[in-house]
């Protein structure tokens, strides 16, 4: 190891500093939320909770189970992501994979119609009447369907697959018989575990937290994700406050609005947090490879 600098130990030392400070802003909200989530409500509205919980409570986690909208709009939600992050998947691929392929006449045309759409697209209300044309509104189909691809996430694959994949492995398969399915299937997607990782990343984070195409298309609360019961609360708790009644039941049920609301954000984000963990290996590889390369 070659020894450093004056220079460079400072330089070191202030971005170490920074990347604290910026560690600190980013984890202080996450730690705030989890106290008060298991705090009195009474001490979180009396704004007594800066970091660590205060007279531990459950009240908002209690009621979060007893209630059975917020139940059903996490399964939805879990459902919708699921059946989402497959779609988009499936998609992204079938379309990433010719388009990566030297021999695929009229790649770049295709490729430029599709960027075509980044800068122009059709908007909101040209959107709605597709959707009703199809017989979708007020059903699953209505969440996952209209964003069945990604034109961003098929560039960045496809660039995987044009840089990280070496023709000469596909010509080999070619020549031993394997069509372009079993080439796709048995070469490349195993070699593309890192990009298929961040693409399921980025889907399923995508679905978890979407709330405006529910608040669009649906109507039926049966069918409503977590994150549209999780703007009602937030709405509802703002309301709260906004109304001075000063009785005794109004207190109770705006402290109780309080606390489930903390709760709700931790519950919400909780598959999130802990899907990060098992896709980080992957996530870095393949962000940088998707990215830089081409």
């Amino acid at each position: 190891m070659t020894a450093q600098s004056t220079g460079d130990r400072i330089v070191g030392i202030i971005i170490n500093l920074l990347l604290a400070v910026v560690s600190v802003i980013v984890l202080y909200p996450l730690v705030f939320v989890l106290s008060a989530s298991v705090s009195n409500p009474e001490d979180v509205l009396n704004g007594e909770i800066w970091l660590f919980p205060s007279s531990l409570s459950f009240t908002g986690y209690e009621k979060i189970f007893q209630n059975q909208e917020i139940l059903t709009g996490y399964l939805n939600t879990i459902m919708y992501t699921l059946v989402g992050t497959a779609i988009n998947l499936a998609m992204t691929v079938m379309a990433a994979y010719p388009l990566s392929r030297p021999n695929f006449a009229g790649k770049n045309l295709i490729t430029g119609i599709m960027v075509f759409t980044l800068f122009f697209s059709g908007g909101l209300i040209p959107t709605y009447l597709i959707v009703k044309e199809m017989g979708m509104l007020n059903s699953f189909w209505a969440l996952v369907i209209p964003n069945a691809v990604s034109v961003w996430n098929i560039v960045i694959m496809r660039t995987f697959f044009q840089s990280s994949i070496p023709g000469e492995i596909q010509e080999s398969a070619s020549i031993d018989g394997c069509s372009n399915l079993q080439i796709l299937w048995k070469i490349v997607l195993p070699l593309s575990m890192p990009i298929i990782a961040v693409m399921i990343l980025f889907y399923s984070v995508g679905h978890w937290n979407a709330y405006f195409n529910a608040l669009i298309y649906l109507t039926d609360r049966a069918k409503y994700p977590l994150q549209l019961f999780l703007r009602e609360i937030l709405i509802q708790g703002q309301m709260e406050q906004m109304i001075n009644v000063g009785d005794e039941s109004h207190a109770r049920t705006l402290m109780e609005a309080e606390a489930i609301k903390y709760a709700v954000v931790v519950i919400a984000n909780l598959p999130v947090l802990l899907l990060y963990p098992f896709l980080q290996k992957y996530f870095v590889k393949g962000v940088m490879i998707g990215a830089l390369k081409g």
